[in-house]
């Protein structure tokens, strides 16, 4: 048993050590052999030798000071060395050059730009940016540089799309396998055709199509758009002339690092590196969902986000294609128009708001025209589908057409611009009497109003009184004197929320703002007038706790500090409403990690180290150090919640309980928290005390490191879920001894 847990701390501390200097330069009478490297002048970047995971072979490669695992290029991705005898220089020409121990060049740089041209005193130069370039010596001129054939990772001031004068296409290619750094069918690049647009590839066919540019982001990517809260880190820009186009994201501080990586699953993810925990913090990226595989919904429908499943809308004056196979969820037939177009003779144009503009490799653009021209130059085709304007800054400028099937449409919960969509005259008079009719039913609507507000007013006025009184006991909730609950006789001073501010934040509760849903009820995420994100719990009619665990958990987060605790923001009482408001968690909660196939990958041994070592320091807070010992009782991986550097932070404190100062123990008729994380003298007799916290928090540490749920993991033979495994597993580990 000695033996498993030093195993197990040491798989949590090794790390790789390299040797390094701090040259950034070589020259032509210089070279750097295997075991040797080039520092950048911040010490931001290091190249030198290494070997991708379990492999033997050898690269030359790029990697961060800070993440030595972390590499960013790789110099012969197809050509790997065999041993350890490589040598990199460069030559009188300008040309860097791997040598394997034969002397034999196994990779060299394109130099076909420089081809003719005399070199002056070549010198190769590890940038702060990353960027491994050659240079002509007397004139600083640029003959090579790492940043125009990438690997698998996005680096700032990096340019994505074409050199169009020398035909230079820069573009993304992930791994083969952890293993094996070779180009894969995956990529990320500019597609050229009609209004360029930036995707990801695989092999020739499109996956995901992040849309083309409209003056401040992608259509398909509006966050990349900063909150006018947020203080921005990065700048996008997006460059298209008779020379180049390409996409470039730049820094604003120099000692930030960011990073977008392609991985050989073919997802894209962003980092940003956390000095704090000397660790990668994962970016927003797509809130698509399943909504971004491209043409999920076909031709003329809309892939509406909806978590966990979306659905697809045929556009208005539309039908399904194959309504058997719509019915069936098989949307990639889409749809086609029910009434066919005139042409000239009465088309008129729809317009839907906050969409991901179509597909865009069979349209055509225009920086000048103005919105009304471009309409009417739309009519004036047969075969022009759509209009939209080509940027979307000071109001709208320029035009751009569609000629073909609109294809890959997305409602968007946020961004998006208008898209003008072509009708027959027909849909468009069925629409205009659907709103003649919507605006008669609002004038009955407006009488019957008016009627209705005499009576609310009597009857508002009426209990005014009363439901004064009531928000005001609701709002500052009084713990009463309690002998066995030391500490309770104080009021709370927690900030007070109104049901119109969070009703407001969460856009009246809506489903597309629900996190989840729990024992105590839903929960929902907002945003305040200010910008600041909040987590709503709501506490359901039908809910198995009630006014007590609210009263609880109110009582004591607000008595409580700790980094490792949730922090409670404040409370509504209102109109039968009961409701915590929480900081909001971008990473939501930690079993949606550690359950996640995919999710669960992010998550290396330090990281999972450190929530461990978190979830502790929170426990042992409650336990020992705040002013009231306090048991959780429900301490499991859906209550514990994680911040943008992934730290854990503990929450739901409903069902806890406070314990005097000499208290240890206590016992309880009602048992409550989830089975599966109580020890058994809590669950069969109702005895708890701090170490059913401790019991609970090392069933967490089980499923932090295995990655397996508690009660599902099951031994067709012997019947054993996860802790039966882990007992079985020290019985033996005993016995061995």
């Amino acid at each position: 048993m000695k033996a498993f847990s030093a195993l197990f701390v040491y798989s949590l501390l090794l790390s790789f050590l390299r040797t390094s200097n701090t040259v950034d330069t070589i020259t032509p009478s210089q070279f750097i052999r295997d075991g040797e490297t080039l520092v950048s002048a911040s010490r931001f970047f290091e190249l030198g030798f290494f070997s991708p995971g379990s492999s033997k072979s050898r690269y030359v490669g790029v990697w961060y000071v800070v993440s030595n695992d972390t590499v960013v290029w790789v110099a012969n991705r197809e050509t790997p060395l065999e041993n350890h005898h490589g040598v990199l220089k460069v030559t009188n020409k300008g040309i860097l050059v791997l040598l394997d121990s034969t002397n034999t060049t196994i990779w060299s740089s394109n130099t076909s730009r420089t081809a003719g041209n005399k070199i002056n005193n070549p010198t190769a130069q590890l940038l702060d940016s990353g960027n491994l370039v050659v240079k002509d010596g007397n004139i600083e001129s640029l003959l090579w540089q790492s940043f125009d054939y990438p690997s698998d990772t996005y680096l700032p001031e990096m340019k994505v799309g074409w050199d169009l004068l020398s035909g230079l296409d820069r573009y993304i290619t992930s791994w083969k396998s952890a293993e094996d750094p070779a180009p894969s069918e995956f990529s990320v690049r500019i597609d050229r055709r009609g209004l360029p647009q930036l995707v990801l590839m695989k092999g020739d066919k499109i996956k995901v199509r992040r849309g083309s540019w409209n003056g401040l982001t992608f259509t398909g990517v509006p966050w990349l758009i900063p909150q006018s809260s947020q203080k921005p880190l990065l700048t996008h820009e997006f460059v298209m002339n008779e020379r180049e186009i390409y996409y470039e994201v730049k820094i604003l501080y120099n000692s930030i690092f960011f990073r977008s990586t392609l991985y050989p699953s073919g997802k894209t993810l962003g980092f940003r590196w956390t000095d704090h925990t000397k660790s990668w913090e994962l970016q927003p990226s797509s809130e698509l969902g399943v909504c971004e595989i491209y043409g999920l919904c076909g031709a003329y429908a809309s892939c509406i986000i909806k978590s966990p499943y979306p659905e697809c809308a045929c556009l208005k004056g539309f039908i399904p294609k194959s309504p058997k196979d719509w019915n069936s969820a098989n949307w990639f037939g889409g749809c086609v128009r029910g009434t066919p177009l005139g042409c000239n003779d009465g088309d008129g144009f729809l317009t839907y708001k906050s969409m991901k503009l179509p597909d865009t490799s069979s349209s055509w653009f225009d920086r000048n025209m103005s919105l009304k021209k471009c309409e009417e130059m739309c009519l004036e085709n047969c075969s022009c589908q759509a209009y939209a304007n080509l940027d979307i800054r000071n109001g709208g400028s320029g035009c751009l057409l569609w000629f073909a099937d609109l294809v890959d449409l997305v409602m968007l919960q946020m961004g998006g611009q208008d898209l003008y969509i072509r009708v027959a005259a027909s849909v468009l008079d069925h629409t205009e009497k659907s709103r003649h009719f919507g605006q008669k039913n609002q004038v009955i609507i407006i009488i019957c109003s008016a009627i209705l507000l005499m009576v609310m007013l009597v009857l508002g006025l009426a209990s005014y009184v009363r439901r004064k009184k009531l928000r005001k006991e609701g709002m500052n909730i009084r713990c009463q004197n309690d002998s066995n609950n030391e500490g309770w006789n104080e009021d709370t001073e927690l900030p007070i929320f109104d049901l119109i501010t969070i009703s407001n934040a969460t856009d009246n509760f809506a489903i597309n703002n629900k996190l989840g849903v729990g024992g105590f009820g839903s929960v929902y995420k907002g945003t305040l007038h200010g910008g600041q994100e909040i987590a709503v719990k709501r506490l359901s009619k039908n809910s198995g706790q009630g006014f007590n665990e609210f009263k609880n958990e109110v009582t004591l987060i607000a008595k409580l500090q700790h980094r490792n605790l949730v922090k409670l923001l404040g409370c509504c009482i209102q109109e039968n409403e009961q409701m915590l408001i929480y900081e909001y968690m971008h990473n939501k909660s930690l079993d949606s990690f550690i359950f996640d196939q995919t999710k669960s990958r992010l998550l290396d041994w330090r990281m999972r180290h450190n929530i461990i070592s978190g979830i502790a320091k929170g426990l042992l807070y409650l336990h020992e150090d705040s002013r009231l010992r306090i048991i959780h009782r429900d301490l499991k991986a859906s209550n514990i919640l994680l911040d943008n550097n992934m730290n854990p932070k503990i929450s739901d404190f409903g069902l806890a309980k406070i314990f005097g100062g000499d208290q240890t123990e206590a016992d309880t008729n009602r048992i409550v928290g989830t089975y599966g994380y109580m020890p058994p003298e809590y669950a069969g007799y109702g005895h708890f005390s701090v170490k059913t916290d401790v019991f609970s928090f090392g069933v967490l540490v089980l499923e932090i490191v295995s990655g397996k749920k508690s009660k599902e993991l099951c031994n067709s033979d012997q019947h054993l879920n996860l802790l039966g495994h882990y007992l079985d597993f020290v019985i033996g580990m005993d016995t061995m001894d």
